[in-house]
Formats: C-alpha cells, sequence, structure tokens
C-alpha cells in the first residue's frame, strides 16, 4: 500500500466525529509536527472509508493535502464494511457509503467499520508539506 498526497477539498466525509476526539488530535498533530498515518479513500469518489477525526483535525490546522491510501472501494473484494456494535443502524453496504457522502450527508460516528486484508502503514508527513 502506497500512500498519496490528496487534495484535502476533494473528501467526502460519510460519518460525523466526534469534537473531543478531533481537539486531541489537532493538539497532537501540532506538537508533533508530522502526520502518523493516512486516511482510508475512494479513489473514485473521494469517499473518506477511515480517518474522519484526522481529516477534521487537518481542516483545523488549514492543511491543503493530507496523506491517503486511495482504494478501488466497490470494485475490492479485499475491503469488508460492517458496523460497530454501536452502530445505530442494522446494515450498510459499500454503495451506501458512497451514497450518503455524495448526498454530504453522515452517519453518526463509529457507524461504519472497514476492514482492510493488511495493516495500515505508519508514516512520518510533515505538517509544513501538507500546507
Amino acid at each position: 500500500m502506497e500512500t498519496e498526497l490528496v487534495d484535502i477539498a476533494w473528501l467526502r466525509p460519510h460519518e460525523e466525529i466526534r469534537p473531543e476526539r478531533v481537539e486531541e488530535l489537532r493538539e497532537k498533530l501540532q506538537s508533533q509536527g508530522f502526520i502518523h498515518k493516512p486516511i482510508l479513500v475512494d479513489r473514485a469518489s473521494g469517499t473518506i472509508l477511515d480517518g474522519h477525526h484526522r481529516y477534521t483535525a487537518s481542516l483545523e490546522l488549514g492543511l491543503t493535502r493530507i496523506p491517503a491510501l486511495l482504494f478501488d472501494y466497490l470494485e475490492d473484494d479485499s475491503i469488508v464494511v460492517d458496523l460497530w456494535p454501536s452502530a445505530t443502524i442494522e446494515s450498510i453496504s459499500k454503495q451506501d457509503i458512497v451514497d450518503l457522502a455524495s448526498r454530504g450527508e453522515r452517519l453518526t460516528p463509529k457507524t461504519s467499520r472497514h476492514t482492510l486484508p493488511a495493516d495500515v502503514p505508519r508514516i512520518a508527513v510533515p505538517l509544513s508539506d501538507l500546507r
């Protein structure tokens, strides 16, 4: 998996965030000066699959780019979506997620849960490279 820097304005979230988690991440990113984990994104639509809190913290820091792993989400059978135990809905599909994001709608935080065939790599991208 190769990390790419993507334009943050292109991205489309599908879940709400927890403000306290965004504040914690923003402070951590600002003090460390690096992003250490890429977000996961659908290559075709810009839908954020995982990383809504990192995305929002990056917006608050005024970043214009963000490290991402891009996937052919709808076609890639190795990426599985299911629900977190706290989800308030009974089911979700990959197409549901892309459709929600394209309409600008959002689910409650920690509704969808994506599983990949490999671990997300650790990175060290300076914030100065993302402004």
